[in-house]
């Protein structure tokens, strides 16, 4: 029993590092110039940056086709929604983006909607 302890404390350890990493590399990723890290962007003011998609979601909002992704640098996560649009060309989980717009809130969260955006390579 006691061995079935340490091997699940070590690889949540593991995987915690893992994930710690990953935040580092994405970081190093999209730290630029022109972008604000999404954990230190101001709300309601225009803003550019730049991250990965991590999710991809068709969710209507009021009865309106809206496609929704949630857009991570290793500072934050910020939800990034389309409305009126069910999917756009090249944007799916794992593609690096960069996106201007004003920052609001909706039930809690931090969103971005209908911004300019631009897919990198």
């Amino acid at each position: 029993m006691g061995d079935n302890k340490s091997r699940l404390r070590r690889n949540l350890s593991r995987w915690a590092d893992s994930g710690e990493a990953h935040a580092r590399d994405l970081r190093a990723t999209h730290s630029g110039a022109d972008e604000v890290s999404i954990a230190d962007a101001p709300d309601r003011e225009f803003v550019s940056l730049r991250g990965t998609i991590k999710t991809v979601t068709l969710r209507p909002r009021g009865g309106v086709p809206a496609l929704e992704a949630e857009l991570e640098d290793g500072t934050g996560v910020i939800t990034i929604v389309w409305l009126g649009r069910r999917r756009i060309a090249g944007i799916g989980p794992g593609r690096a983006m960069r996106v201007e717009g004003r920052i609001g809130t909706a039930t809690g969260h931090r969103v971005l909607f209908n911004p300019r955006y631009e897919l990198m390579a």
